[in-house]
């Protein structure tokens, strides 16, 4: 089938301009409804993603409000010079990859598994049961997930309190920068995982289901089977949110931290999102924030990059 493409591809290559104009005139003539639903989203990435890119600009400026972006001066790569120079950029740096490297060990594979283990469910309704409990903490807002942190991990609360009924002297967790991360990617876990195993139960419906039939006629169990049939229909769906994620393992985000972290936890929580809001929100330096900014982007796409390009070459799933 991919050779058949590549073929067709080529073929359509070949052809005149006027014959590729018709077969494109006549495509948009036949699935005009479905271009038609395709506006209001290309609407909103022209108006909301590529327009503001030209603010990118001032990331090489010394910007002024009062100026505008085109009037201010121009300062070139000083604002990148001094954001690698600056005594906390390593931390930053650190700190950032450490949450998506945690995320990436823990939180990525935790929804396949709930996935693997609800399809193995047989009793419709507790499964049912079973994935409304897991979906509801996704739809529950991040101010109030931090608010139960907050309440939950205090030293009055619900953890200290099950630990000083175990005889454990109280934790102050989230004053302790030794526990942010896990408070952090645990919290992560449990808000996600239901709804992210929605996209790996859609992958399991797909597969073959005599490919069941005819390894249980061989012999294998339910584990053979999970090990041999499920994991491998899944993998491409895998492969390419694997991609994803290694793509933005820079862009933790920073609003859950900001409701979470304080200067005491500053050595392990400060993230390069978190950075970016207090010297561009809280400090005004508009310039200096676009520059960091732009930096992480630099590199998530490099890395977005480099992932598809290994996939690529390792395996016949990628991303494009």
């Amino acid at each position: 089938m991919p050779e058949l493409n590549k073929n067709f591809v080529q073929e359509v290559a070949r052809m005149p301009v006027d014959r590729k104009r018709t077969i494109i005139k006549r495509d948009l003539i036949r699935n005009r409804y479905i271009y038609l639903m395709l506006i209001p989203v290309i609407v909103y990435y022209g108006i909301f993603h590529y327009g503001p890119m030209y603010g990118l600009l001032i990331a090489f400026k010394d910007f002024g409000i009062a100026v505008g972006v085109w009037d201010s001066p121009w300062v070139g790569f000083t604002h990148f010079q001094n954001f690698f120079e600056n005594p906390y950029f390593w931390r930053l740096l650190r700190n950032t990859l450490m949450i998506s490297f945690y995320e990436l060990m823990f939180a990525f594979p935790a929804p396949i598994i709930l996935a693997l283990l609800l399809n193995e469910i047989r009793l419709i309704l507790f499964k049912r049961i079973i994935q409304t409990i897991s979906y509801l903490p996704h739809f529950i807002s991040i101010v109030v997930v931090a608010g139960m942190l907050v309440d939950f991990v205090a030293r009055d609360g619900l953890i200290n309190n099950i630990l000083g009924f175990l005889g454990i002297e109280p934790i102050a967790f989230l004053q302790d920068p030794g526990w942010f991360r896990s408070i952090y990617v645990s919290s992560g876990i449990w808000q996600g995982i239901g709804w992210g195993s929605i996209i790996y139960l859609a992958a399991m419906s797909s597969i073959d289901p005599t490919l069941y039939d005819a390894a249980r006629i061989d012999g294998a169990g339910r584990w053979k089977q999970t090990l041999h049939i499920t994991i491998p229909g899944i993998m491409p769906t895998i492969v390419i949110l694997l991609i994803l994620n290694i793509g933005s393992i820079l862009a933790v985000g920073s609003e859950k931290i900001i409701l979470l972290y304080n200067p005491l936890t500053y050595e392990t929580a400060d993230v390069i999102s978190t950075y970016v809001y207090r010297k561009g929100i809280l400090g005004a330096d508009f310039g200096y924030s676009a520059a960091v900014g732009l930096f992480n982007s630099v590199i998530s796409f490099i890395l977005l990059v480099v992932a598809n390009t290994i996939s690529k070459r390792v395996s016949e799933h990628r991303l494009w």
